[in-house]
């Protein structure tokens, strides 16, 4: 029988906490993720999915909405659906029972990395870590940005609170880049 042992994406047993001058990161291990993709001439079936597996309707362009689960825009007619991995470990299958063949669905909870920023200061960190123009970000924008070389997105989840997913494989990079602005900023 295999001994395995969990580890996050920063190779810990435990999520990784940094602050800075009010300012926290905070790894996020404990969320599930799967991508959606609406099939050619099924968008509006597809959406129709994704509001019957988050709460409500599907989030427009550079949005992301949230009720029992929470999705957010990738691309035309594309989605992220994220939920808590303690109740939704099999996520992909689950968007996928509801999308049918109307949406390509893709596991995605082992490809991506989530980091939280809180505080005060957290814009001033974002200004230094991406071209995303920050100031005007609301409650529920997210956005497709670059941060160190690596694609990501950028969720604003209140007023001074920022998720950031990016690759997992290059999880230490981006909590180092992170870790710098916040140094840096503030």
């Amino acid at each position: 029988m295999h001994d395995l042992t969990q580890i996050t994406a920063l190779g810990g047993s435990d999520a990784e906490t940094f602050s800075v001058a009010g300012v926290t990161c905070r790894e996020v291990p404990e969320v599930a993720l799967a991508s959606v993709a609406a099939r050619m001439g099924k968008e509006s079936l597809t959406c129709a999915a994704v509001k019957k597996a988050i709460g409500v309707d599907a989030p427009d362009i550079a949005r992301f909405a949230e009720a029992s689960l929470c999705a957010f825009w990738t691309g035309p007619d594309q989605y992220m659906v994220e939920a808590p991995f303690e109740t939704h470990e099999d996520i992909a299958a689950h968007i996928k029972s509801l999308t049918k063949d109307n949406a390509s669905v893709t596991e995605q909870t082992d490809g991506w990395t989530r980091f939280d920023l809180t505080g005060a200061g957290v814009r001033d960190v974002f200004e230094l870590l991406c071209a995303l123009n920050i100031r005007d970000s609301q409650p529920g924008s997210a956005q497709r940005t670059s941060i160190h070389h690596l694609g990501c997105f950028a969720l604003c989840r209140a007023e001074e609170t920022f998720s950031i997913y990016g690759p997992r494989a290059s999880a230490g990079s981006l909590q180092h880049a992170i870790h710098t602005a916040m140094k840096a900023a503030l």
